[in-house]
């Protein structure tokens, strides 16, 4: 269902009457700058956001910053995090409108987006529920265990985001190529243009 739907993104929005006339998908994939423009600001753009991310993290795991309240380094760098989120989401959701059914069978991507909600969901405990007291701790230099615990999830999750959205411009595990049997399942390459070829089964030379 969901790859019907990637499909039909990638191939008939924008399609031209001809044959060989490109979606717009196809069109943005393949274009001379536009992509790489794209790209890097994407890239650019997750910098800022999580380097302001880190920033408040690390004030409140109590190794930097500490005479600096919480509050007053959360409100200063705030501006910036929006800005960093908001232009990270907008690239991130034309990239993948670029090349839907590449992603969707990426390894790497599925990943970036499991990371991803980990330090979403982390985000919305945080601010429902550990810095409800705030006031309490905002100007200790080692804030409480439960916030200390936040941010290291925090960090551990954009780190890894960061990380494996760097590796999905490897073709390390691309279907279509002799994959151990898990990493065919994890990216469902049975049913990408490629198909699976399971390692085991593949004669040695």
């Amino acid at each position: 269902m969901i790859r019907d739907v990637l499909v039909w993104l990638a191939t008939v929005p924008g399609k031209g009457p001809g044959e060989y006339d490109p979606s717009w998908s196809e069109a943005f994939a393949s274009s001379l700058n536009l992509w790489s423009i794209t790209e890097g600001t994407h890239v650019l753009s997750l910098m800022l956001f999580a380097g302001t991310i880190f920033l408040v993290d690390l004030r409140l795991l109590g190794v930097a910053f500490k005479t600096t309240p919480v509050s007053v380094i959360s409100d200063r760098v705030l501006p910036l995090t929006v800005a960093g989120f908001v232009l990270m989401v907008i690239t991130g959701v034309a990239l993948f409108y670029a090349k839907p059914l590449l992603y969707y069978h990426n390894l790497w991507f599925r990943l970036k987006l499991i990371f991803l909600a980990v330090a979403v969901i982390n985000i919305l405990i945080f601010h429902f529920r550990v810095q409800r007291d705030r006031a309490a701790w905002d100007a200790a230099p080692r804030p409480p265990s439960k916030v200390r615990a936040s941010a290291a999830v925090s960090l551990t999750a954009w780190i890894c985001v960061i990380a494996v959205g760097r590796f999905i411009a490897y073709d390390w595990y691309e279907c279509g190529k002799a994959l151990p049997h898990w990493a065919n399942v994890a990216q469902s390459c049975a049913t990408s243009e490629y198909g699976a070829v399971d390692l085991s089964e593949v004669a040695p030379q």
